[in-house]
């Protein structure tokens, strides 16, 4: 099905959105909606390029670097599947922006604060927090008295899967951008709530039909690879389920357990475990 509007959680789609020169004023109001205690009044995009030490570093670097007139280095990345060693990455990725404000000669060590972004179409596997519904998981270097020990790196998380608050339940700003990133490409219309003229240049920069053959081009191919990529992801994840249940249920079987019993919890059928 056609829609009006590009899917955000692809490259192409978020890159357009928040990381091109007219796609500024964007990225600046989401970044003053997640980030309040900096107050960003201006911000410069940054060499991506220029930030890791070897060819692998520079393929996997983040999505969108800036720098806030300030000062303050913030990277952004949107991070559509589960890998390995995911948190290991970010806290990588960090020191890139710290290591570069070094300075020959004499110099005092002072840094400029560095954020990192994480926008996940993915939830975490273990519970960061009690409430299983927390959308924004905010890291921070801490001591034993669980007080803030360094102010200048910050970590945020946001499990967009997490976030279900509908049209209605919307409260801040915040709210509303999550809203906009989670459903852009479900939109005919632009709804009431996005009736300022920030989310209007939003919508009109992810508008498909504004778009250019070659910009159509890129954004069917950043399409495809978005889809595959999940379709492979889902694929690990059923396999691994079902490989699961087959063990509990031979398991079961082994200890004798009601055949019924079996059924009633794996989902199988008496035929699938009489083949166990």
């Amino acid at each position: 099905m056609k829609t009006k509007y590009v899917n955000p959680f692809t490259d192409f789609g978020f890159k357009k959105i928040f990381g091109e020169e007219a796609s500024k004023p964007m990225l600046l109001d989401f970044l003053n909606c997640l980030l309040p205690e900096i107050h960003i009044i201006d911000l410069s995009f940054k060499d991506k390029e220029k930030l890791g030490k070897t060819d692998a570093d520079r393929k996997a670097i983040y999505d969108i670097y800036c720098e806030s007139k300030q000062g303050e280095k913030i990277i952004i990345e949107l991070q559509k599947a589960k890998q390995n060693y995911f948190k290991d990455r970010t806290i990588y990725y960090s020191t890139f922006p710290i290591k570069e404000q070094a300075e020959t000669g004499d110099w005092n060590y002072e840094l400029k604060a560095v954020y990192c972004i994480g926008i996940l179409d993915f939830t975490f596997d273990e519970k960061i927090k009690s409430s299983e519904s927390e959308v924004i998981h905010t890291v921070q270097l801490k001591n034993q008295n669980n007080q803030i020990f360094y102010n200048k790196l910050k970590f945020v998380y946001l499990e967009m899967p997490n976030f279900v608050k509908n049209e209605q339940e919307l409260v801040t700003r915040l709210d509303k951008w999550l809203y906009f990133i989670k459903h852009l490409e479900n939109f005919e219309t632009i709804p009431e709530i996005f009736k300022d003229s920030i989310f209007i240049k939003a919508f009109e920069t992810a508008e498909i039909a504004k778009y250019s053959q070659a910009e159509l081009e890129n954004y069917e191919y950043s399409l495809k690879i978005f889809r595959d990529n999940k379709a492979v992801y889902e694929y690990a994840i059923n396999t691994a389920f079902d490989e699961g249940v087959l063990k509990v249920a031979k398991s079961l079987k082994v200890e004798q357990v009601n055949i019924d019993f079996i059924v009633k919890v794996t989902g199988l059928t008496k035929e699938d475990i009489d083949k166990l």
